[in-house]
């Protein structure tokens, strides 16, 4: 603020003596001036208006500079909360790297799992692996604004560093979230800008699909630490994309058990209840996945039919537009071969 001040004083004192020399000038030209009747009155008005004109101008811009380098109120699950209306230093400590990405906002930190997404890299360059249980490290990284989950660990010490804001997982839809997080970010319109956008075209990708398999059922399973799980329809892994955006139909038995937590345990041996007519895989690379290896794997009507498409696990994990992007462009290819 000091430096901003003494700016405005010495661009004063500049225009203060640039008065004075002028001054005598001024004067001695003032019949001359006079002299020259109606038109030159007229032209001087026109230029009075248009240095009135470009001082509005520049009025307006400096106002909507001092906006955005101010705070906003965010109304959070916790209330409203001041946050940056410009953020430049963002720490997401867990689900929310993406969201911000894709809003161009930048980021200094973010959890592990957003860094090590293949999706994120090119967008993660020169930004630190951090936890909430790192204090330090984040103290370090200065943010001015720190994103988390509910369930975030250390949130007292983390709202000591800058103004936090957390979301319980799952109790708005995944689009609602992308809005939510444009709110905080002060992008708002760019949110809604891509929601809509990307219905539009998930929509029509959902007619193209079922015009091509009918009423046929997709499910989605996925091999982690030696468990099996079966996902519902806002669990990540392309699930919302397939059920929600495109509306493509769920087997009853994942209805039954996986639809409310979002996700199901199971063992291989009954996996062939969960299978759908087609389904999608979403793997682990450097995860043990012997379930495929089975009996029970290889009698699976979608799997005997060549109806199973792999998905590379990190990056089909999450649901925020960069990667519900790519989802839908990996589901119009397996499906519709484009």
């Amino acid at each position: 603020m000091k430096n901003v001040i003494d700016n405005h004083y010495h661009s004063f004192r500049e225009r203060s003596s640039l008065k004075k020399i002028c001054l005598p000038l001024i004067l001695s030209l003032l019949l001359l001036l006079t002299a020259c009747g109606g038109q030159k009155s007229s032209n001087a008005g026109t230029n009075e208006g248009a240095a009135g004109a470009e001082n509005a101008a520049a009025a307006n811009a400096n106002g909507s500079a001092a906006a955005t380098e101010g705070t906003i109120t965010y109304e959070s699950e916790n209330g409203p909360i001041e946050v940056p209306a410009n953020p430049q230093r963002v720490i997401v400590v867990a689900s929310y790297a993406g969201n911000v990405m894709a809003l161009g906002v930048p980021l200094v930190g973010v959890d592990s799992w957003s860094k090590m997404n293949p999706r994120y890299q090119d967008h993660l360059a020169g930004v630190e692996e951090i936890s909430e249980e790192n204090i330090e490290k984040i103290i370090e990284l200065d943010p001015d604004l720190i994103i988390g989950l509910s369930t975030t660990k250390n949130l007292d010490k983390l709202k000591e560093i800058a103004p936090t804001v957390t979301y319980t997982y799952g109790k708005v839809d995944y689009l609602t979230q992308q809005l939510e997080i444009g709110k905080l970010l002060n992008k708002e319109k760019e949110a809604q800008a891509w929601i809509d956008d990307f219905k539009a075209r998930a929509a029509e990708a959902g007619e193209q699909i079922r015009a091509k398999i009918g009423d046929k059922t997709v499910s989605v399973i996925e091999s982690y630490d030696k468990q099996l799980y079966v996902f519902g329809d806002n669990w990540g892994r392309g699930t919302e994309v397939l059920y929600q955006a495109m509306k493509l139909n769920m087997p009853e038995k994942v209805k039954e058990m996986a639809l409310q937590d979002g996700y199901y345990a199971l063992s291989a041996e009954v996996l062939p209840e969960y299978a759908g007519d087609y389904l999608i895989i979403s793997k682990y690379l450097d995860q043990e996945n012997a379930f495929q290896q089975t009996e029970s794997y290889k009698n699976i009507p979608a799997v005997k039919n060549g109806q199973v498409f792999e998905a590379n696990a990190k990056e089909f994990y999450f649901n925020d537009p960069i990667t519900l992007d790519y989802q839908l462009d990996f589901f119009k290819s397996h499906f519709l071969g484009n």
